[in-house]
């Protein structure tokens, strides 16, 4: 279970504080797909990077009774002075994982190739996010988290994504942003609409796309 009790998120503004999340409140349960629709700027990937524990909420709390993802594609973590690999071992010495086995799923997902062996700061923006998704897949948590991740790299790529999370994963929870409509229709059983700090759930897919559309 993961459970978002009165979350508020502010951030410094010209002449005081702007705040992107008043007290959002909502249950997802093992399993679960919850998506979030909102124009730019609404607050959706702050969301997503408040439960995943990249930034502090300025209110409120997170229970989590399941294991949540990193944001997926979020390289934010990386030491960039370090390479690809040394990264690796890092994360595989955090999460106790075989370094020979998950180099070999890394490097044949990520296909970054040499590269792997270079310092993360010299690669590109599409580059650490294709080394934090596979870091991400390697992992297996019980809720992924889906910022719009399906839309890095090409086409080979983007398929690969989507059948690792959305066939041999379907069986856990996730928390999907994305502005493709069909695609949410299709993978998310609920949705809520982020509108002016505001969290509004709804259990039917077609009224949150209804409601989404008339703002």
């Amino acid at each position: 279970m993961l459970r978002c009790v009165d979350v508020t998120k502010d951030y410094p503004a010209h002449g005081g504080r702007r705040r992107v999340l008043d007290k959002v409140n909502f249950t997802l349960e093992r399993g679960q797909k919850l998506g979030v629709l909102g124009r730019n700027g609404a607050g959706k990937s702050t969301l997503i990077r408040l439960i995943g524990g990249v930034e502090q909420l300025s209110g409120g709390h997170i229970e989590r009774t399941m294991t949540v993802s990193w944001p997926l594609a979020f390289g934010g973590a990386f030491q960039g002075s370090l390479s690809g690999l040394d990264n690796l071992r890092f994360i595989c010495r955090i999460y106790g994982l075989e370094y020979a086995s998950t180099r070999a799923f890394v490097d044949d997902f990520a296909e970054l190739g040499s590269q792997l062996g270079e310092p993360v700061k010299t690669y590109s923006s599409g580059m650490r996010a294709r080394l934090a998704f596979a870091l991400s897949i390697v992992i297996e948590f019980d809720c992924y988290l889906i910022d719009e991740v399906i839309m890095v790299g090409d086409a080979r790529f983007h398929r690969r994504c989507q059948d690792e999370l959305f066939e041999k994963r379907n069986d856990r929870a996730m928390i999907v942003v994305s502005h493709d409509m069909g695609f949410m229709r299709d993978t998310c059983d609920r949705m809520a609409i982020l509108d002016q700090g505001q969290f509004l759930t709804y259990n039917d897919t077609g009224a949150a796309i209804s409601a989404y559309d008339s703002l």
